[in-house]
This record gives C-alpha cells, structure tokens and sequence, in this order.
C-alpha cells in the first residue's frame, strides 16, 4: 500500500475523493509520511499497534499508507461497537496510538479507561467539542501539519490486523504476515490499466477486510482514483457512477439487491457505462440477483472467494453463466479443497467444509493464542466455516456458513437457499432464514421478512411466499412460518446479521 510511485508519475491525478473533499496522489503520499512521522516522534516503532476508529474518510486513507511504510500494525476497529468492545480491542492488540474521528469520539474516549497503554490518541477533526475525559486528544490534522511530508528515508513494511467477528467467546486478532498483503496486491487480476487513470467506488466501511484490500489497496497500488461512500444508498451509488465514471467497484450480495430494487426509471436515469469491473464476494449471492445483475451492467462482474490470508478463487460472468453459482476454480492448483472436519478431501458433489490453503510463508495467527492457530490448521488447509462442493470440472460452489445451518428432524437445510427464493418475489425487500426451536422437529424453518414499500404484511402474503418456496424447493426446506419486520438486522457492510436474528427469535421462543 506505497502510493509513492503515482505520487511521482501522475501526482495531480486525484487519489481519494470524499463527499466533502479530495487529495491528489502527491497529498496522500505525502500526508502519509508525515502521519508515519508524526507517530514515530510520539513513540512508536515498528511492530507496535496503531488502532483506527474512522469511518470512511481521506484520513483513513492516510493513517492506512502511514502505518504500511512504517512498519506498524494497524488494526481497524468497526464503529459500531460499544465502548467495552472498543476496550477489549485496544488492550488486547497492545495499541499504543488511536486514531479516531469526531462521531466515534465518545465510545473512544470510554474506550481508553480500559487500555492504559494507548497514550498516542489523535482526534480527526480536533477542532470539534470533545467529551469530558480525563485523556486529552491531539488535533490530527495540526500532527500532520507539524511534519515533514518527503518519502522516508527508511521505510519498512507494516501490516495491518483484523479481529475476529467473535461469534464464539471474545473477538481475536488475526495476524499476517507483512509480505502476505503485499503478494495479493501483486498481480493486476483486478483489470486496473497499467497506466492509472482508472476511478473504484468504495461502497463499504473500511474497516472491513474486503473494502480496505479491494477498495483502497488494490485501486490505488495501481493508481486509480478511489471515490469513498460514507454509507451506501442505491441510488447515490448510481449517481456517483455517474459523476466520476467509475470503472470498478466492490459489493456484497445485498447491495446488488438494492440496486435491482430501484425503479426501472430510477436506474435509467443513471449512466453506468463507464464500469468495466464489479467485483464481489464475502456471501453466497442467489442465483437470480446474479443473473439480474449481469443482464442489466453486462459480462463486466466477477465473483471472488477468499480469505485476508489470500484468494481461493475468481470467476468471470461468462464461466458463472455457464456454470450457474458457481464461484470458479481455484486460482492456484491445490488452493481450495472440499473436506470433512479433517479436511480429508471429498469425492466431487459430497457437501463439506471449503478448505484453503494458507500461502507458502504466510500463515495466519491469532494473536497472543497459539492453541487457537495451531487448532484452525488442518496441515497446511484452514476453513472460514463455509460448506459447498465441487463438481467432476473442478467447479467449486458455496451452499451456506455452517453457522446458518438448520437441522430440522435430522435434515441438514441450508437458509441461503432459501433466502434466494424468498427474494424472487416482488414484495420482498430483504429476507432471513432462520432455525428455531420446535419441540417436536428440534428446529422449524423461519422466514424473517423485509418488505418494499408500498407492500403490507399480511397473512395472505405469508401464505404467498410460502407457496413460492414450496414451488421452488423440496417440502422439508421450506419456511412453515412468516415473521414481517420493519427492517433486518444488518452489519453495516450491508450483510444480514443473522446471529441477532436467531438470538432475538431464540429468546422469543424461551
């Protein structure tokens, strides 16, 4: 993530472009350098942890590039959590600096009481009222201001470090090594013109892994300008297009759901053509929003399945056309297996675990717990807790999260399946499947259900979407109720949270 290059061959080019301002390659180079100064003087070494609590603005961006020529871990925290949350994380990555901006500045300033060993805590928009704390905040924008913004003199390649999503007991932090960020960014497999000039939309927070690698680093180590999104809305995502003729960009199911959503007119109103590359991935995406969106943007959207540790697989819209679902072949020899919990391989279309191999040298670790690492490897094969198959061609395909499994009378049902039908209807905004206890079934199916507006929850309409599974699916698999909600629990990169779903309804039922 050195931007120094572009920064030199096109340094007016614009880099970063937010909704309130810009940078050009030649500011964002050299406002990372003065950010890596800045943190240099106040202490910190490489190796040592940088925690960032921002949304989606240019100072994001330049903490990103600071940290990565400084040697330093950055660990990106999701804004959405409480201040504990926020505590836990600070103290358990050992973060001696924390970046923040002026909406996160309450749950931060809690934050710190828990992590004493974060004494470097830089405000974004500093000039702002702050809470009553007794841990002072420094203007970030008056550090940068304060440095030198000329390249290093010697620069060394930092890191940065997710943590988990913590669905079973605290959240952990997920090491790589330094050079396995940079292998991935190594080769152009995203289409980006050798020469620069391209435009990405980031439509997700980046302090998610997909965002950050596809929408930052990728676009902007092969000198396209990146066009960021505070939140995604459908119709801004269209209009931004639009303005700035966006080339690429990276979505998740949901928003492509969205989209289609729209009115026929809403989406005409639009040019679109200037995309050449929609890439997308993190969820299994119903065959029929696939279809829909390749019809209307053209052969022009990849799928990907990968991990941060690095690719499984990519595949074209040609190849998925001709093999519907499917998330392709893996992009190494050997790299993907279908697998038992011992990640014995599974003769073609047997449903297992997806394993992947970690690359040579740069396997993961979680962070400060060995007997975690050492039980996630099967030999050299770790498994994201996904299950699929693969076909006698070699085609892999996702069929669910374990976690999302239901076993209902000791048959395995796979909600995404489910969850397609349901959004073929036209009433339907957005919809979960769920497991919840049944005292005689162990688990029945449930439809948890967002509608589009004008259309009102009813029992006639339950009925409806029932009869649509049942017409589409095996019996067993399909919803026997229908709950209405105003709105679906969402992480806030647009996927269904569904483990709050199933908590909520699981509580319900107790």
């Amino acid at each position: 993530m050195v931007p120094a290059w572009w920064a030199r061959s096109t340094p007016r080019a614009p880099a970063v472009i937010s909704s309130s301002a810009a940078v050009s390659f030649a500011e964002l180079n050299g406002r990372a350098n003065q950010i890596a100064r800045a943190l240099r003087h106040r202490g910190l070494e490489a190796g040592d942890a940088v925690a960032i609590l921002c949304g989606n603005q240019i100072e994001f961006a330049e903490t990103a590039f600071a940290t990565s020529r400084a040697g330093l871990r950055m660990t990106p925290v999701n804004r959405y959590l409480t201040g504990a949350e926020v505590a836990y994380i600070l103290a358990d990555c050992d973060a001696k600096a924390l970046v923040a901006d002026g909406s996160s500045v309450e749950v931060a300033s809690t934050a710190l009481a828990g992590a004493p060993g974060c004494g470097v805590r830089l405000l974004v928009g500093g000039g702002r009222s702050q809470p009553a704390s007794e841990h002072a905040w420094e203007d970030y924008a008056a550090a940068r201001g304060a440095e030198d913004p000329s390249n290093l003199d010697d620069p060394v390649l930092g890191t940065t470090m997710f943590y988990t999503s913590g669905t079973t007991g605290r959240p952990k932090g997920v090491l790589r090594p330094a050079a396995a960020a940079a292998s991935l960014l190594g080769a152009n497999i995203y289409g980006y013109r050798e020469d620069g000039g391209d435009v990405h939309l980031c439509t997700g927070p980046l302090h998610h892994a997909a965002p950050l690698a596809f929408s930052l680093a990728a676009p902007i180590t092969y000198g396209a300008s990146v066009v960021l999104m505070e939140r995604f809305d459908a119709t801004s995502a269209l209009a931004l297009i639009e303005e700035h003729g966006v080339t690429h960009t990276h979505m998740v199911p949901t928003m492509f759901h969205r989209l289609l959503s729209l009115p026929a007119e809403t989406r005409a109103r639009y040019d679109v053509s200037s995309l050449r590359y929609v890439l997308h991935g993190a969820a299994p995406c119903p065959l029929s929003v696939k279809q829909r969106i390749i019809e209307w943007l053209g052969p022009i959207v990849w799928e990907y399945y990968a991990a941060s540790e690095g690719i499984g697989s990519f595949v074209d819209s040609a190849t998925w056309l001709a093999h519907p679902g499917t998330v392709g072949k893996p992009y190494t020899p050997g790299q993907m297996i279908v697998g038992d919990e011992d990640a014995t391989e599974l003769a073609a279309n047997e449903t297992g675990l997806i394993w992947l191999r970690a690359p040579q040298g740069a396997r993961f670790e979680y962070y400060k717990d060995p007997e975690k690492t050492s039980s996630s490897y099967r030999g050299e094969y770790f498994t994201l807790g996904d299950v699929g198959r693969v076909d006698e061609e070699g085609y892999f395909y996702l069929t669910d999260r374990s976690a999302n499994l239901i076993i209902s009378g000791g048959v395995n049902i796979y909600p995404a399946e489910v969850d397609a039908v349901l959004l073929q209807h036209p009433a339907v905004a957005d919809a979960a499947t769920i497991g919840v206890p049944d005292p005689e079934w162990g688990e029945s199916v449930l439809a948890v259900v967002e509608l589009q507006a004008p259309a009102e929850a009813s029992d006639e309409l339950a009925a409806e979407l029932i009869s649509l599974c049942r017409s589409r699916l095996a019996h067993f698999k399909c919803p026997r109720s229908v709950d209405f909600v105003a709105e679906l629990p969402r992480q806030d990169n647009g996927k269904i949270y569904k483990r709050l779903l199933r908590d909520r309804y699981r509580h319900l039922a107790g």
